[in-house]
């Protein structure tokens, strides 16, 4: 089997097995508790939120483990509304093609009397400094832009939009659940007020993340009943995930450039072969990515029977987010980058890891290739564009 789905979730490392069987076998104390073994559990979950902090040039006080990336992200715009409030202010910005953590989240907010202003995104995938500057307006109390799409990998410029909100006296937001482990991230030098990760996108467990808030921003709760996590989150603390979570992203960080040089090399080798396919594009810019991430859309297919028989094949692979896969809707991130919907539904997306070798990038490559072609080989839509009674857009 080839593993190519590494935005949807990772093996966990050896690191973040290593760090947490102690803590389910020996340090099993409550970290609350008083007593030696739950001060001993209370001293591994402070150093994971320490390597955590470091890995991104943040305090150790300034990071609150959360449940993963979708509660770091509701956390963070209802606090930033909640500050907001206090001055009028109750305008928020993001863009069209954010994970639906923020986009319902923003819709809720709508809900609540709160004004919001959704970015439209280019084609390469980028969005554009100057436009965020230009939505920002006397009332506008967040700026959220994601450090990179979950779909088509495209990595923003974070610093420049930054600067622009620490200007403006604007806070800023960055769901940087993809990025987070892969690429470099400094919060002090990047302006960012704000930022949400998920452990299990950087191999780590699954259900654990964490939301850094710069010192002095006081989070608004979304679990009330119990002092944890200074307060704001309640619920006895999951130790043994915070260690894993830690230990996962300190080992990742640690061979951060080796990987990406070997994953960008690959994915390269990738996107050149797939763009030999006829009537096929490249989502998103071609270097301003992912190291790992490839996506693309074939004219003529759907991308459910792509999957189904590269699964055949032995490639694990995507269509998109797999928070929305279940969906018979084309990618709103594919819509929103000005894909139409017949393209839109025949896309994939392919995300490989530090483990992926050359071999079995040229196996992907040969096989969604052989794929590609089998299903327009009985595929009436195909038949129409190659007869010309309908025109290829691709």
């Amino acid at each position: 089997m080839i593993y190519a789905d590494n935005a949807a979730t990772t093996k966990m490392s050896r690191a973040a097995i290593d760090a947490m069987l102690p803590c389910m076998e020996e340090q099993y104390g409550n970290p609350s508790s008083l007593y030696s073994l739950g001060q001993a559990a209370k001293d591994i979950l402070e150093k994971a939120r320490a390597d955590v902090a470091a890995v991104i040039n943040a305090d150790p006080g300034e990071i609150t483990i959360t449940s993963g990336g979708s509660e770091a992200d509701n956390q963070a715009l209802r606090t930033a509304v909640a500050l907001g409030k206090k001055n009028g202010k109750t305008h928020l910005i993001s863009t069209a093609f954010e994970h639906h953590a923020i986009l319902h989240t923003l819709k809720a907010l709508e809900k609540e009397g709160c004004t919001v202003t959704l970015l439209d995104v280019h084609e390469d995938g980028i969005v554009r400094p100057e436009e965020v500057e230009a939505a920002i307006r006397p009332d506008t109390c967040l700026v959220s832009i994601m450090f990179a799409n979950n779909e088509i990998g495209t990595i923003q410029p974070i610093k420049e939009i930054g600067d622009i909100c620490r200007r403006h006296s604007v806070l800023f937001h960055t769901d940087a659940v993809q990025a987070v482990g892969h690429v470099p991230i400094d919060v002090k030098a990047d302006n960012i007020d704000m930022l949400s990760a998920s452990a299990h996108k950087f191999h780590g467990p699954k259900g654990i993340g964490f939301l850094y808030a710069k010192k002095g921003i006081r989070l608004t709760n979304l679990i009330e009943g119990g002092a944890q996590e200074r307060g704001k989150r309640a619920g006895t603390e999951n130790v043994a995930s915070a260690a894993g979570m830690a230990a996962a992203l300190k080992d990742t960080a640690s061979r951060m450039r080796e990987n990406a040089e070997h994953m960008s090399a690959l994915r390269d080798s990738i996107i050149q072969g797939l763009s030999l396919i006829p009537h096929s594009a490249l989502n998103g810019d071609a270097r301003k990515r992912l190291p790992g991430n490839v996506n693309f859309c074939f004219e003529g297919i759907e991308g459910e029977s792509l999957l189904l028989l590269l699964d055949d094949r032995g490639i694990c692979a995507s269509s998109g987010s797999a928070c929305t896969s279940g969906s018979l809707d084309p990618s709103h991130v594919l819509l929103a980058i000005g894909s139409v919907h017949d393209v839109a539904h025949g896309s994939l997306r392919i995300t490989i890891g530090e483990d992926t070798t050359a071999e079995e990038a040229d196996y992907i490559v040969r096989n969604v290739t052989e794929v590609v072609e089998y299903l327009r080989g009985f595929s009436p839509i195909w038949r129409d564009l190659e007869s010309g009674k309908a025109q290829h857009i691709l």
